[in-house]
């Protein structure tokens, strides 16, 4: 097994591709080691000292380190990790599958969130998960849409940046009802 990494504009957060599916369906976050209790795969690479945050896509994972650790001393450990996971044969998450980041939105604004919804997964998910993350949406009211950014994405230096001139624009463009985009915390 041959697992590519990839950096992220976030310098705390590394790509790795291990060359085979992740997740079937959707992203799995896991910030803390306390939330990966249902994921063998998470919990393996949280046990390397240093790492702060683990994210699944489709045919990635996302490691967050914290500032006190170089990757050079970590990142050996974390491909050990990952490769000892996918030779186990267990399964990547136990149970409930990953969320497909979307929230259920019903009322008078339904058919725009539909139209941002549509935008996010056709033109931004793509792009954030180019880059290792994710982006969940999490609400539509008054003309300010709330989004989350998960994976490399979360705490990284452009995130605003991204939001505000990137997804914003995008979606002001398409969508004239939306007058804002807000980060949220999960």
């Amino acid at each position: 097994m041959f697992i590519q990494t990839e950096s992220t504009p976030n310098p705390a957060t590394l790509k790795f591709l291990p060359g085979q599916s992740v997740l079937d369906a959707g992203t799995a976050d896991f910030p803390t080691a306390d939330a990966a209790g249902n994921s063998p795969l998470a919990t393996r690479i949280f046990a390397v000292e240093g790492v702060t945050g683990v994210f699944f896509g489709n045919d990635f994972v996302t490691v967050t380190k914290n500032d006190a650790v170089a990757w050079e001393h970590i990142k050996p450990a974390i491909l050990g990790a990952i490769m000892e996971h996918f030779q186990s044969g267990q399964p990547v998450m136990m149970g409930e599958a990953a969320d497909a980041g979307h929230a259920d939105h019903d009322g008078p604004d339904s058919d725009i969130v539909e139209q941002i919804k549509q935008l996010l997964d056709t033109r931004v998910r793509p792009a954030v998960a180019q880059d290792g993350g994710d982006i969940t949406f999490h609400g539509f009211e008054r003309g300010v849409v709330y989004l989350h950014m998960q994976g490399a994405c979360a705490g990284c230096p452009s995130s605003t940046l991204t939001l505000k001139m990137g997804i914003e624009n995008l979606l002001r463009h398409y969508i004239p009802e939306v007058l804002e985009v807000r980060p949220v915390a999960a």
